[in-house]
């Protein structure tokens, strides 16, 4: 079931002559689904979940969230739950003090033990009584998800949930996070830079750059996608390889021919595989392995940045 859907989603802040913050945004992301939201700072990743929340109101298409506009029933919102990169806790409270405030506003049954379950998750049963303004910034960020799970949300929004912490702390707020989806069914929403976290935790991603989605599908399918115009053959020597690239360049029908040691990639653009082989074969040459390269995530991601700088 969809549960967030965004429909050629657009949002400006400025006049006609100023670029939109996001243009033509079009999501579906169904129930139970970890969904990971990449891109650089000032994408429009927080704008985007801001109108998704229905905290902004979008210049032009549609949102729906459960089937309906966002922010227009508390019924509705009271299923969400938020962890903005600015977690807003107040210093003054204690742990357990800050978790009951958000319980009683949620009309949370049993908020002893439901505070108790929560803080012992995110390991601060030890701090239940601590001031928060104490705590390091990845213990606020974990008291922070407490707080917006508190009430058992049915979809979690995150906004870089581990945005200067230092890496312990990433670590720990990816396992809560990985413990959560594998345990209680929570659809989660997660705008993030970080390219390891989005690997690790989410099963399907959307890359956006300059408020567009220049991709959207699982990792491995972005991974396998982005070379898949592509192979990789590796000769018996760096000299065969040598000769492997001006016997391939020599047909006029490839484009991008490189050399690596003993290694050969060429674009497959202009011949098939098989044809390839027979070729560097028919030409005395000792092939080794062929193989189609799958790039990682972070080229997959900077390679469609700079295509949309470029375009």
């Amino acid at each position: 079931m969809t549960v967030i859907e965004a429909i050629d989603l657009s949002k400006s802040f400025g006049g006609p002559s100023t670029p939109p913050v996001l243009d033509g945004i079009s999501l579906a992301i169904e129930a139970g689904e970890v969904f990971g939201y990449l891109g650089p700072n000032g994408a429009g990743k927080t704008t985007t979940m801001r109108v998704l929340l229905g905290l902004l109101r979008p210049t032009k298409g549609a949102v729906r969230v459960f089937g309906e506009e966002p922010g227009q029933r508390d019924e509705v919102r009271a299923r969400l739950g938020v962890l903005f990169e600015n977690s807003g806790l107040d210093d003054r409270m204690t742990a357990h003090q800050s978790l009951d405030y958000h319980a009683r506003l949620y009309g949370v049954r049993d908020r002893r033990g439901r505070i108790d379950e929560l803080l012992d998750f995110v390991g601060l049963a030890d701090r239940r009584g601590a001031k928060i303004g104490t705590f390091s910034t990845g213990m606020k960020r974990k008291l922070g998800l407490a707080r917006a799970i508190v009430h058992d949300p049915e979809i979690l929004f995150l906004d870089e949930p581990s945005a200067g912490l230092d890496p312990e702390a990433q670590r720990m707020v990816r396992e809560l996070l990985q413990e959560l989806a594998a345990t209680r069914n929570i659809t989660v929403f997660l705008n993030s830079h970080h390219l390891d976290e989005v690997q690790r935790l989410c099963s399907r991603i959307a890359i956006l750059h300059r408020g567009r989605i220049r991709a959207c599908d699982s990792v491995e399918n972005l991974r396998r996608g982005a070379g898949a115009d592509r192979i990789e053959v590796r000769l018996s020597g760096a000299a065969q390889a040598a000769r492997a690239a001006e016997v391939l360049m020599a047909l006029h029908r490839l484009p991008h021919v490189g050399v690596d040691g003993e290694w050969v990639t060429t674009a497959i653009d202009g011949m098939a595989t098989p044809e390839i082989v027979a070729t560097l074969v028919r030409a005395g040459l000792d092939i080794e392995e062929v193989t189609r390269p799958v790039k990682s995530l972070e080229d997959v991601y900077f390679e469609m940045v700079r295509e949309e700088g470029a375009a």
